[in-house]
């Protein structure tokens, strides 16, 4: 981790200064209503691993239930709110400038839950100290971005170029258990554009990868899970080739086996998720 807020000065000359005094200021409403939340996005991938560009906005993760204690926090500092899709986002508007709140990916999957509180990492943005998401729930979440228009693989692999010496590959591994096919599509992604770098990445979690692909059970054979790694692009193959959509099959099945994670519902944490 840098620990730089390089992005603060740099934006401020790209992007209007009323831009991003409305990024900090929904950071201090969120820290003075007591939300819980981290920074994610942009910031904390600069964070992480030094690369900065340009963003057009900030990316708030927090747990569903701190939601409308959210919309409520950003309302009190002037913003207009609005919950763009129940599944996974709200935003934040001041004028034609907004904050993303985010409690899950746009499938369903990485959910926020404790547990990105509880291995969340202390850095500053926009000058402000705040709590960043953890490196592996950030590659769990932009694992699954694979999108035409927008492919998240190269941001996986600066993560995993910047942190692999202090990642918790157990918990990596346990994000993916239902995917190991999508985590080790990435790895070994890694090990190609870093050929010198390969033995960062344990041993065992190849392994393990490997041997849960092979005998992964459970899933219906006329299915396409490319629906979970992009809306439209395996469309033709539900339409044309006649298979269930394995977006909604995932869904329902990860709901009977109640692994999506808790929605953030268990437990309570402090605000701003203990920091």
């Amino acid at each position: 981790m840098t620990g730089t807020d390089a992005p603060a000065a740099v934006a401020a000359g790209e992007r209007p200064q009323a831009e991003i005094d409305a990024r900090g200021d929904a950071l201090k409403a969120l820290a003075e209503g007591g939300v819980p939340h981290l920074v994610a996005g942009a910031y904390a991938f600069h964070q992480y691993t030094g690369i900065f560009r340009d963003t057009k906005d900030l990316d708030v993760f927090l747990r569903e239930r701190d939601l409308e204690a959210a919309l409520a926090a950003l309302e009190r500092a002037g913003f207009r709110t609005e919950i763009v899709d129940p599944t996974w986002i709200a935003k934040g508007y001041r004028g034609e400038w907004f904050v993303d709140l985010i409690h899950s990916s746009g499938n369903g999957v990485a959910v926020v839950d404790d547990r990105w509180f509880e291995h969340a990492r202390p850095g500053t943005v926009l000058g402000q100290p705040v709590m960043l998401a953890p490196p592996e729930e950030m590659i769990w979440s932009k694992g699954f971005v694979l999108e035409r228009e927008r492919f998240d693989g190269h941001d996986v692999n600066h993560l995993l170029h910047a942190c692999a010496d202090t990642i918790d590959w157990t918990r990596l591994l346990e994000r993916f258990e239902r995917y190991p096919e999508v985590l080790l599509a990435h790895l070994l992604l890694f090990r190609f554009a870093y050929p010198g770098e390969r033995d960062r990445v344990p041993a065992f979690v190849i392994d393990r990868l490997v041997e849960q692909a092979r005998t992964q059970n459970g899933v219906p054979d006329r299915i396409c899970r490319g629906t979970l790694i992009s809306r439209v692009h395996y469309q033709h193959d539900l339409d044309v080739h006649g298979y269930a959509d394995g977006r909604r099959w995932d869904e329902a099945d990860r709901a009977e086996g109640g692994k999506a994670g808790d929605g953030g519902r268990e437990r309570d944490l402090p605000a701003g998720g203990g920091r």
